[in-house]
């Protein structure tokens, strides 16, 4: 460890590959133990009156979603010591729950999807605190917003290839199956995560320090940053409800939109998603200027809205293919959720020197989200029961597009002017980075 930390401290180049390899790959082997289940159909199935898919998927976002909630506590407050052990606990009681889940039988199941999403909620914080508070999180976190695009993606695809070459597995058993397979690797990206150095003095001062927030700082930041927080809240909860919509039922989309799919077409859409997110997250990392950064982050996430929005409406007229629909549809959902994951409240913490950990923030939108997620499943499957799922994804687009756009605009116009406000001494704040 100490031979691998000291190449660290004389090439750049070879800590930023190490951080980015190992943030992608302790996520993607997490989604291995979340997502998996999805790839299935579950053909013929129901209970309540509701397609047993359905069930699952709630299932399992009702315990992500309470980890969440969880995790505003527990990863604001999580000490550099108790990461590894913690990630690793993680992991273990999620494939757990897996194994009962191929064990208990239908329809008595679906609980242990809940128990399966209610320790994956809390890793991605775990995994982002290795990362942030640094000169360079943006590049570092690239790995970890990559494995955000396409790890489902290739997942679904790596599930498909599986199942044919083990068909006397069920739809039940193949979750358990694909987290055994990825088991091993996960242990030895945590490993790579475990031997990353705190951030440098210059780190610090660059970003200010990233430290275990007590209940006062908590409170401090919603009374100085509450309204514009909101705000972001708000449209952050719309990116997670419709994209964790678009991946959850994806293979239903396609099966609407293009029947002749093929198998590979998640890894092949996902993956140019993810060079074009992580190309423009990437040019982020390259403003020294947290000011500067801000607003740009601010930037990217109206353009990707706007593609999105755009995108979805081409094709609902009939200019655009389902392919190129489905790929722009979601690179621009990307473009606008990933920044707020790696970049907004990392710049905003920088730029405003709050006494805080991106995580805090993180988790308060994602906790909101996926209870947003939550909704749209029950209002999909009571209210709007006829409708198909790709014509959900389309309605359901041109409203975030519409609001999220007028909302983040009143947002920015609400922190450039508390900015201003402390330039000019006229706020009780500590001095801002201005560099």
């Amino acid at each position: 460890m100490k031979a691998i930390q000291q190449i660290f401290t004389r090439s750049k180049t070879f800590f930023i590959v190490w951080c980015m390899v190992a943030a992608f790959g302790a996520y993607f082997c997490m989604y291995a133990f979340r997502k998996p289940f999805n790839a299935g159909t579950y053909n013929g199935l129901s209970l309540w009156g509701m397609h047993y898919k359905s069930i699952l998927v709630i299932a399992q976002v009702m315990g992500y979603m309470l980890s969440k909630f969880i995790g505003i506590k527990i990863i604001s407050e999580l000490k550099a010591s108790s990461r590894n052990k913690l990630i690793i606990l993680l992991i273990l009681i999620s494939e757990g729950a897996l194994l009962l889940f191929g064990l208990v039988p239908y329809p008595y199941n679906f609980v242990c999807l809940f128990l399966n999403g209610l320790p994956l909620g809390m890793v991605w914080g775990v995994v982002f605190s290795y990362l942030e508070g640094r000169r360079f999180t943006e590049l570092l976190a690239m790995g970890l917003s990559t494995s955000l695009i396409i790890s489902s993606g290739y997942l679904k695809t790596i599930y498909f290839y599986v199942h044919e070459w083990l068909p006397v597995v069920s739809e039940f058993w193949m979750p358990f199956v694909m987290g055994l397979l990825f088991l091993p690797l996960f242990f030895l990206f945590v490993w790579m995560l475990s031997v990353i150095p705190a951030p440098t003095p210059d780190d610090i001062q660059s970003r200010s320090p990233r430290l275990p927030m007590t209940n006062t700082d908590k409170k401090n930041v919603f009374r100085e940053y509450g309204v514009g927080l909101i705000g972001l809240v708000i449209v952050y909860a719309m990116l997670a409800t419709l994209r964790d919509f678009r991946d959850n039922f994806s293979v239903e989309i396609w099966n609407e939109i293009d029947p002749g799919w093929n198998k590979t077409i998640f890894a092949k859409t996902e993956t140019i998603a993810g060079i074009v997110v992580l190309a423009a997250v990437g040019l982020l990392s390259t403003i020294k200027s947290n000011r500067k950064g801000f607003g740009a982050t601010n930037i990217l996430i109206i353009g990707g809205l706007i593609l999105s929005g755009l995108s979805t409406l081409l094709f609902h007229i009939n200019m655009m293919s389902p392919f190129w629909w489905m790929l722009l549809s979601g690179t621009g959902l990307f473009l606008a959720y990933i920044p707020f994951q790696v970049a907004m409240f990392e710049r905003m913490i920088a730029l405003f020197r709050i006494r805080a950990n991106a995580g805090f923030f993180v988790y308060i939108c994602d906790a909101i989200g996926y209870l947003g997620s939550v909704i749209l499943l029950l209002y999909k499957e009571f209210f709007m029961k006829e409708m198909s799922w790709s014509n959900v994804l389309m309605h359901f687009s041109y409203m975030q597009t519409i609001l999220s756009v007028i909302i983040m605009v009143m947002a920015i116009g609400f922190f450039f002017r508390h900015h201003k406000n402390r330039k000019a001494g006229n706020e009780f704040l500590p001095a801002v980075n201005l560099k």
